[in-house]
């Protein structure tokens, strides 16, 4: 393997570190070449390390990037690999005329850059703003930096995690503490506690908020002085003047360019990073490594490393106040102090080395070829299309795509996965996977075209129970894929009714030309054996959500006090949707609630699966109650749905889905069967049900509650029992749908 790195020559700081450490320790396990674009410091210093570095410079762009490809197709290299805004810019140029693939490494956020000048913001950013869509692939130095692309359309499968990460075994030369001292003019005195921020001077690294911070403690702690370490003749006149305006100059020092950063490490008592932004600094790293209690800005992947208040402090960005209050709690215990030191360099040192930088980065360079060479072999770019009921706030259709994509994500990384959603932006920021508007009538079949495996997934999608409408666009996306050459699944699927003479040839003879069908219970293979469709690998199967792992019962204790609902009290759970073939359901619903308030001494409160219908049917049985009813008025995960229901005592359910959470939690339940995947489910658990419809009977609905609740221990031993079983045929529902990936 042969890669080209390319970057612009005049970084400082995180980003020069992080390209020479990597660039050096992959020299040792692959050919590397660095470009820089500018001679200078960092080119010297990557010569001393014995990298090989090539300066390429000539005062033309164009003579630049014609040298540059000549270096890459010479040199038979396999990825460039860019670094910063000019070098996105050329690895453009570089990709367009020699067809390697380009990877750039996210080291800061882009939109930030150009803070302090607006010229360069709309020239230099705006034109890395470009380039970064047109690059192959993107490495984000923490899992902050993913969410943040990944929300900013960036395509989820293209895009890796590196953490920076620095050598903690190797012997660093310090200076002695005097002679530091003496060559920065630090006055010392007995009983100094020395606080000190090493970050050029820039806006976005938050020296004002630090300031602010050192002006607060100072009232208290007056032996505390301030180090600034960094250079930026501008901002170091505006941050003398306001450290004079708040009466702390003779405690602020500024040291100008320090250049040996691990002895002012070594100096200081304790480390400070304030900054607005960060992607995963190295600052924080290295005083890691010199064993420095540490208060930082919650910026960045840093809440992979930090444990609050256990190795370290962080703090809301801008927030100075905090700063110097978790400030004055270290300045006062030496003690704490040299332990949080310790057990930071601990945890340091265990997941953030240098070996484990490089590691990771090897594994991205062979994933990206190996995706390369299956995309030259047959033309698509997407492993998997997922299509079914996303995006319009439903938990219970929202759990099965987060079952599946949480399998793939954790047992083949490198399948790249495309939602077709009502909701792209909502369903890339939950699931964190490249997602598409399910109507958009340009961008479905190119999607469709570049497709290995079209899954239409999840809920009861091939029926015409409720319209015509939906069928025949599912049985229409599922006809278009196969025609663009993409193999059918239809995952985990409910079927029927389908009544209408046309709509079951339909579904006859597009079901029948699919590769895989599972079906999540009996009355749906009946169903498909009727319709004729023999050709499919066929299986029934569990519900997918029924391997989710139980949410955690702190953050549904927190929600429920966020929503004003009483604590301590026992709770029944609602989870109940319209349904119009029960004449007078709210009046009978309310009844209910008032008649189980009664008899069980317990709180009812609704919790809706769907929003906003949900929670306006819950509203209206509220308002026919005798009793004090509650409802959750906010839209929540999965998870923390889940989470919710876990602080409950029972949970009462039409939606199949909370009956399936119930299950995931070890709840109790009761279900009202307002249709026969609700009977199928409940019967398979043997839990108890009452048919939801025009025979609905209250007496019987309560002598099954009753029993649950008096038999609630016995029913959650059950419960825990069969989870594992439950797991167990999802999983393998799951690897047959993505069979016909591994042929």
């Amino acid at each position: 393997m042969r890669v080209l790195h390319l970057i612009g020559g005049g970084d400082e700081g995180g980003a020069k570190s992080h390209v020479l450490s990597l660039v050096k320790q992959l020299g040792e396990k692959i050919s590397v070449k660095l470009i820089s674009l500018r001679p200078g410091p960092f080119a010297d210093d990557a010569r001393a390390m014995g990298i090989d570095v090539v300066v390429v410079r000539s005062g033309n762009i164009f003579s630049d990037i014609r040298k540059i490809i000549k270096i890459t197709v010479e040199g038979k290299y396999d990825i460039l690999h860019t670094h910063g805004a000019k070098a996105n810019m050329i690895g453009v140029f570089v990709k367009h005329k020699t067809g390697i693939p380009v990877v750039s490494t996210i080291h800061s956020d882009y939109r930030l850059d150009y803070l302090h000048s607006v010229l360069k913001m709309y020239s230099f950013g705006l034109i890395n703003t470009i380039a970064l869509r047109l690059i192959d692939y993107y490495i984000a130095v923490s899992e902050n930096f993913k969410d943040m692309l990944i929300k900013r359309g960036f395509p989820a499968h293209r895009i890796y995690t590196v953490y920076n990460g620095i050598p903690f075994d190797n012997q660093v030369e310090i200076l002695p503490l005097d002679v530091f001292a003496e060559k920065y003019g630090i006055k010392v005195n007995s009983g100094d506690v020395f606080v000190g921020i090493l970050a050029r001077l820039h806006p976005v690294k938050g020296h004002t908020v630090f300031l602010d911070a050192a002006a607060k403690v100072l009232k208290k702690h007056p032996n505390t002085k301030f180090l600034i370490a960094g250079k930026g003749d501008d901002l170091q006149q505006v941050l003398e003047k306001k450290a004079n305006s708040l009466g702390i100059s003779d405690n602020v020092l500024f040291l100008g360019w320090v250049t040996e950063p691990l002895s002012f490490l070594e100096f200081i008592d304790i480390n400070v990073l304030a900054s607005y932004s960060e992607s995963f600094p190295y600052v924080i790293l290295e005083g890691a490594r010199m064993k420095k209690a540490t208060v930082s800005s919650k910026v960045g992947g840093l809440e992979d490393l930090f444990v609050q208040n256990e190795n370290g402090f962080l703090y809301t960005p801008g927030d100075s106040n905090a700063l110097a209050e978790h400030l004055e709690t270290l300045i006062s215990d030496p003690e704490k102090r040299r332990n949080m030191g310790e057990k930071l360099y601990q945890r340091a040192k265990e997941h953030f080395s240098l070996e484990s930088m490089c590691s990771t980065q090897l594994g991205i360079y062979k994933s990206m070829l190996r995706k390369e060479k299956q995309n030259k072999m047959d033309k698509k770019l997407y492993d998997i299309t997922v299509l079914g009921y996303y995006g319009y706030d439903n938990s219970g259709d929202d759990a099965i795509l987060k079952s599946f994509i949480d399998h793939v994500q954790r047992y083949y990384k490198d399948l790249s996965v495309v939602v077709l959603s009502n909701n792209p932006s909502q369903t890339r920021e939950l699931y964190r996977v490249q997602s598409v508007y399910r109507f958009h009538p340009i961008k479905l079949p190119l999607i469709l075209s570049k497709t290995r495996l079209f899954i239409s997934g999840g809920g009861t999608l091939i029926q015409d129970g409720t319209s015509s409408r939906s069928l025949w666009y599912y049985l229409s996306m599922i006809k278009l894929a196969l025609k663009k050459g993409a193999d059918g699944v239809l995952f985990a699927n409910g079927l029927g009714p389908l009544t209408r003479k046309r709509n079951r040839n339909a579904a006859s003879e597009i079901l029948d030309k699919m590769e895989v069908i599972t079906l999540r219970d009996p009355n749906a293979y009946e169903e498909l054996k009727s319709l004729g469709v023999t050709k499919p690998i066929t299986k029934v199967a569990v519900d997918p959500v029924l391997a989710l792992p139980p949410g955690d019962l702190k953050v549904g204790l927190k929600i429920l006090k966020n929503e004003g609902i009483p604590s301590g009290e026992r709770t029944i759970a609602f989870c109940l949707r319209k349904w119009k073939k029960v004449k007078r359901s709210e009046e009978i619903l309310a009844s209910l609630a008032d008649k189980i308030t009664a008899d069980y001494n317990a709180i009812p409160l609704f919790v809706p699966m769907q929003h906003p219908d949900d929670l306006r049917f819950s509203r209206k049985i509220i308002r026919r109650m005798q009793k004090k009813g509650y409802v959750i008025n906010g839209r929540y995960s999965v998870n923390e749905i889940m989470s919710i229901l876990g602080n409950t005592d029972l949970v009462i359910g039409m939606r199949l889905h909370s009956l399936i959470y119930a299950v995931n939690m070890g709840l109790p339940m009761v279900g009202l069967a307002y249709e026969p995947k609700v009977d199928y489910f409940m019967e398979s658990i043997n839990q108890p049900f009452v048919q939801w419809n025009d025979s609905f009977s209250m007496p019987k609905l309560m002598e099954k509650i009753n029993y649950v609740w008096h038999n609630a221990s016995s029913i959650k031993d059950t419960l825990k029992e069969m989870k594992p079983c439950l797991e167990q045929k999802v999983l393998e529902a799951i690897e047959l749908t993505l069979s016909p990936l591994k042929q």
